[in-house]
């Protein structure tokens, strides 16, 4: 399961999403402002709020960082 956390105004949750549709994957998302459930969660596993934050089945990447989403999906 994917899930993006994301702010309306975020270059890199685009590039996120779009990268995720190019690949014809589903993901979730979620928004984090005017969200503290979300914004507390990401805190508690990413030790920050920033976006995007990508969770892929479980593990947490800070920003559109391809490698390491890469590297989650496997």
């Amino acid at each position: 399961m994917i899930r993006i956390y994301t702010t309306p105004v975020c270059a890199y949750c685009k590039m996120a999403k779009e990268y995720f549709k190019s690949k014809d994957l589903q993901y979730e998302e979620i928004a984090l402002v005017g969200n503290p459930d979300a914004q507390q969660l990401v805190m508690s596993k990413a030790g920050m709020v920033a976006a995007p934050i990508i969770e892929i089945n479980g593990r947490f990447v800070v920003g559109f960082n391809r490698e390491e989403i890469n590297k989650a999906l496997g």
